[in-house]
């Protein structure tokens, strides 16, 4: 699914089309999301002038005065920019038409992206108000995942993708920043050494900086605000590399289910522990 660089690249993507624009009219082909769309929700948008554009955690944000258009792009979810006057594909769900001439078509193949119209403080909103902090924030440091980590016995992978300790690190980038911090996967968050908890920290703010910078991941339909893919995946170390050798040492990578989500490491730069995986060779997910 889009994962945080994919959803940052959406957004610097999509704001210098939005600021300061308004929305004409909306265009809603399926109700059926995630969440059913609300009747209101035509209304609530048109008219609206865009502030800005931002994101928390995985949600788009769309500011307007006194509300906010949240969206979340689900398993193949996109935003992109069009002429009105292409005609909608199959999977076209949403259409924002702006003053400007242009339109945001939101696609959506699978339908499990959401949309919501949240009035108020949108920090306060029921899927944003327990999140953890953004991992390229100042809070999100190494004395902070050490403090949080301390007597916690699920492996350190599950962890730090977990949204309510740190925001937006899915399994390709906790894959690719525990490989870089010379971390195993499966070793106990509680156990992590505060040497560790730097490393590891260091690794997560380069790893999701760099994909920012590389326009996001592609997997198969994920495609960003203009319609292009990202790049990063030229780059991954051990994601989805299973039994190639690894770009640092020649070992070859391994993977292995690890809470219902693949994961993959190099046996000889994430030395095993007792703590370690037991190896399996199951299908690749």
């Amino acid at each position: 699914m889009p994962e945080l660089p994919e959803v940052e690249t959406t957004c610097r993507g999509l704001a210098p089309w939005l600021v300061g624009a308004c929305i004409k009219n909306v265009q809603v082909r399926e109700r059926r999301m995630r969440w059913p769309l609300p009747r209101s929700f035509e209304s609530d948008l048109t008219g609206q002038k865009i502030q800005s554009v931002s994101r928390r955690a995985k949600y788009v944000l769309i500011e307007m005065t006194d509300r906010t258009l949240m969206i979340h792009l689900g398993m193949s979810g996109s935003l992109r920019i069009v002429d009105p006057v292409v005609a909608p594909k199959r999977h076209d769900h949403v259409d924002l038409l702006l003053n400007s001439g242009h339109c945001i078509r939101f696609n959506d193949p699978r339908r499990f992206g959401s949309l919501h119209v949240v009035h108020g403080e949108v920090s306060q909103h029921a899927l944003l108000a327990k999140l953890g902090p953004e991992p390229l924030s100042d809070v999100f440091s190494a004395s902070f995942l050490h403090t949080h980590t301390r007597h916690r016995h699920v492996a350190i992978k599950m962890f730090i993708m977990n949204a309510a300790m740190v925001v937006g690190v899915g399994n390709i980038y906790a894959s690719e920043a525990l490989f870089r911090a010379g971390v195993h996967p499966a070793k106990t968050a509680g156990k992590l050494t505060m040497a560790e908890c730097t490393r590891l920290v260091g690794s997560i703010k380069t790893v999701l900086s760099a994909a920012i910078t590389a326009g996001g991941t592609t997997l198969r339909d994920y495609v960003n605000s203009d319609g292009h893919p990202g790049y990063f995946q030229q780059k991954l170390f051990v994601y989805g590399r299973s039994s190639e050798p690894c770009r640092r040492c020649q070992t070859l990578i391994r993977h292995q289910v690890q809470g219902q989500r693949t994961t993959f490491w190099c046996p000889t730069c994430q030395p095993r522990t007792r703590h370690a995986i037991r190896p399996r060779t199951p299908s690749i997910t």
